[in-house]
């Protein structure tokens, strides 16, 4: 719901710097989730490791004119139409922000906490409840005192129900969560060690929690569970319990029996008397319990067995921690890096025991230390041991101090490292095969690099990236730009080649307003990288979606089958508001929405709240050639007609683009809102084919110089033959590293101390060989691929081909060096 500046202001009772009227839609604690800027208020938050008042410059670069600070700019003469609304603490003014949202609103609301199984009762009661209700639920998992208001912020005027996760991890925290979330109510799924050194005990930690349930009309929780029974009779609570129960028949909500089959559970249940039973899609006892939880919910909200029985049996599997993926020498890999404690090592292991397509293969456990348990080494130990021993784990791997001095509890194949570092040099991760291998480890050890461990690569070929020559091309077509011109800046194909992290970093750190990379692989690759700026998926996959919600990365829309599959998979993960980009197809016949096809794409947006455009846009056939100029220009009528259609259906700002590269320098009129700059970036004019500032070089190492006596031929299928005696040169690199084998045989040459030094016979996969006869050289001297003296385009003239597939054939085995001039 928008509101304005000045209510906002008069909310938090902040001192107000700037008189810039807004009207605020979205609520920005993380600079890289930046969206819509002209509508975003920015709460300058500092937490132990970071400090947002820091991002303020980036942030009025790339649009941002409202925010919530602590201390003003230093330098506020810079952000000259900004508003600042400054408080003594902004995290606090976020919260009573939210807090007074959630005061307009007179509906059910469902709080639900515990120490595990949150996010999954949160996204069943969803797939539960939403198709009767329009619900707003916790994206994802937002459920810390930064998470909260954010959520509670997603309430609109369309909501029916909220649902709402609020998680603590000390004392006293759950009453400011309360006041935000004001359940009516409330789930407390279960309380378990994680987070535990802030707590005295786990009553103190259980009691901390229900502090959430104080003014609820219900509350929902395992009446078997002593520690929770006795903290809720002690809570004095007027409200009504649904206290579940497999044990004592007089509770409201009696589960008869549970029976596990192959792939189900079946479950028998009484409520109020009355007789009932529904299967889910799973076995695990964590599920069973989740959906306890849910069944007492839908229960109180009056949905008709027969629906919860419908829709229980199409629960789906909620994507969250647990990631299945394929390893090296026959290995499956179970990554559950995301926390260790005692429950979620319980979860894990059950996951993998029960995991019936990887039978036969030995189960293997790598473990960390588990911090913030509260509990004592002698006795954590000993329980983790019992359960290592319990679920048939064959192998350990211990990482940790606490954990190696445990080692004796553990009566099975075992090896135990100090550090992550050590175990990442040992030879151990190598020589494993054909076991499932659960990866389980707290976030400071970062086993995320033992999954995705890499191979160094050692090449005596190198790729030279002049970092200061792509900005001259980057600044080369910003000077052609309108300053309000956006820019988005291609670096898909692993940056055509140059490397795509370093030159991420270089754009980013020169305020590009997007990145864009063909599929989400690379986006995420960038983001663990350290990239935050916002980044545009152009050929999203239909398996990639989660990579996508999980780094933010913003996907090309180009067809309603694509659209509601990531609709779908929006929903399932709890994400809302996800920010999308509609491509039209105005003539290249590629992909994108016909225009004509704009009424039926505006009507699917509207009736959904996953997904919200943020550009639209459409791709110039040949923009780069003099000949199609009239083609290029219905192109561009044909979209402003139909993105304006777009735009018109939206109070939000949809940003339009439609020049690439070429049309950047020869249509300034069309620049609409903003424009991609690709292959000019890496210094390639593809209008003349000119050279702007070369970027890369390609170079390699002279390994053997032979004399070869005329009549004797080089390379395979002896189709060198010499005309003289020579000397010839062998270099390592060869069609694997991207030397294109149609270069070989004396089309195309390579440049040894300045002077040109053709190809000799058939171009080898690692190996290649050049003729020096004529040319002063000796073994380890350079010979350059391309490069300043070489432009990429002689090698694509050759090869009738453009400099693209030059650029982009260059392997990643071939190490890139960056430099600046």
């Amino acid at each position: 719901m928008s509101s304005s500046i000045e209510n906002i202001e008069k909310v938090l009772g902040a001192k107000r710097f700037g008189d810039r009227s807004a009207q605020i839609d979205w609520i920005l604690t993380d600079s890289r989730s930046l969206c819509f800027p002209e509508e975003t208020l920015f709460f300058a938050l500092k937490t132990k490791r970071n400090d947002g008042h820091k991002y303020l410059p980036e942030l009025y670069e790339r649009g941002v004119r409202n925010f919530v600070v602590g201390d003003l700019p230093a330098d506020m003469q810079s952000f000259q139409d900004a508003n600042f609304l400054q408080l003594a603490n902004p995290l606090k003014g976020l919260q009573r922000l939210a807090e007074k949202h959630r005061e307009q609103f007179q509906i059910p609301v469902i709080g639900i906490t515990g120490s595990n199984g949150k996010t999954i009762v949160k996204e069943w009661l969803y797939q539960l409840l939403s198709p009767d209700r329009v619900v707003t639920r916790s994206p994802r998992s937002y459920n810390s005192q930064i998470g909260v208001p954010l959520s509670v912020w997603l309430m609109n005027e369309h909501t029916e129900l909220a649902i709402f996760e609020a998680g603590i991890s000390e004392m006293g925290e759950m009453e400011a969560l309360q006041s935000i979330i004001k359940p009516t109510v409330g789930i407390l799924t279960n309380i378990g060690g994680a987070h535990q050194e802030n707590f005295f005990s786990l009553q103190d930690k259980c009691m901390e929690k229900l502090t959430l349930f104080k003014d609820c009309d219900v509350i929902v929780y395992d009446g078997d569970n002593e520690l929770i029974s006795s903290c809720v009779t002690k809570s004095l609570f007027t409200s009504r319990e649904i206290a579940w129960s497999k044990k004592d028949n007089e509770r409201p909500l009696f589960i008869e029996s549970v029976q596990k089959g192959e792939h189900a559970t079946t479950i028998k249940y009484r409520y109020l008397g009355m007789p009932n039973e529904f299967s889910i899609p799973f076995i695990d006892d964590a599920s069973i319990e989740n959906s306890l939880h849910c069944l007492a919910v839908a229960l109180y909200m009056m949905v008709p067995p027969e629906q919860i029985t419908e829709r229980m049996a199409r629960l789906e599997q909620i994507a969250m921690r647990l990631e299945v993926k394929e390893g090296k020498n026959g290995c499956v890999l179970i990554n559950d890096s995301y926390n260790s404690d005692l429950a979620s090592l319980d979860i894990a292991l059950d996951f993998m025991s029960r995991r019936s397509d990887d039978k036969g293969k030995k189960r293997t456990l790598i473990l960390s230390d588990m911090l913030e348990t509260g509990q004592s080494s002698k006795l954590l130990y000993r329980q983790v041991a019992e359960l290592v021993h319990s679920r048939g784990v064959e192998k350990m791997i211990g990482v940790g101090e606490e954990i190696r001095t445990a080692a004796a509890r553990f009566e099975i194949e075992k090896y135990f490292f100090r550090t992550t570092e050590e175990l990442l040099e040992s030879d151990l991760l190598a020589g494993l095969r054909d076991e499932v291998i659960l990866i389980k480890g707290s976030r400071a050890f970062h086993f995320d690099r033992i999954s995705d461990r890499l191979e160094l690569k050692v090449h005596e070929t190198i790729l030279e990236i002049n970092l200061n020559a792509l900005i001259d091309n980057l600044n080369y077509y910003r000077s052609k730009l309108k300053p309000e011109t956006k820019m988005v800046c291609m670096v898909k194909a692993s940056a055509y080649g140059a490397g795509s992290y370093e030159i991420a970093k270089t754009l980013q750190d020169h305020r590009v307003d997007y990145l864009a990379v063909a599929v989400a692989d690379e986006g995420s690759d960038l983001r663990k990288a350290g990239i935050t700026c916002s980044i545009m998926i152009m050929n999203p996959e239909l398996t990639a979606f989660k990579t996508m919600f999980d780094y933010k990365l913003e996907p090309e829309v180009y067809s309603f089958h694509l659209l509601n599959e990531l609709i779908k998979a929006a929903e399932k993960e709890g994400v809302t508001n996800f920010p999308i980009h509609i491509k039209l197809d105005t003539g290249m016949h590629r992909l994108g929405f016909a225009p004509e096809e704009i009424p039926e794409l505006i009507d699917r947006l509207k009736k959904q709240t996953a997904v919200i455009p943020r550009s639209v846009f459409s791709h110039l056939v040949g923009s780069d050639g003099a000949q199609f100029d009239s083609f290029t220009r219905r192109q561009i009528e044909m979209f402003e007609a139909a993105s304006g259609c777009l735009q018109e259906a939206f109070q939000h700002k949809i940003l339009r683009h439609i020049c690439n590269t070429a049309g950047i320098e020869r249509y300034p009129g069309a620049q609409f809102d903003m424009v991609r700059l690709g292959i000019g970036l890496y210094g390639i004019d593809p209008f003349t084919n000119r050279i702007i500032h070369n970027v890369s070089t390609l170079k390699t190492t002279i390994l053997q110089i032979h004399e070869v006596p005329k009549e004797e031929t080089v390379g395979y299928s002896r189709k060198g033959r010499l005309e003289r005696d020579s000397r010839i040169a062998a270099i390592p690199i060869g069609y694997a590293d991207g030397l294109n084998r149609h270069l070989g045989n004396g089309r195309a040459y390579c440049l040894v101390n300045g002077q040109k030094a053709p190809y000799v016979g058939n171009i080898c996969m690692d190996v290649c060989m050049i003729d020096v006869t004529d040319i002063d050289c000796k073994e380890g001297d350079k010979a350059v691929i391309f490069g300043d003296d070489l432009p990429v385009t002689v090698l694509s003239e050759i090869l009738e081909t453009i400099p693209y597939e030059i650029l982009t054939s260059v392997s990643n085995r071939v190490k890139r060096v960056y430099y600046q001039d």
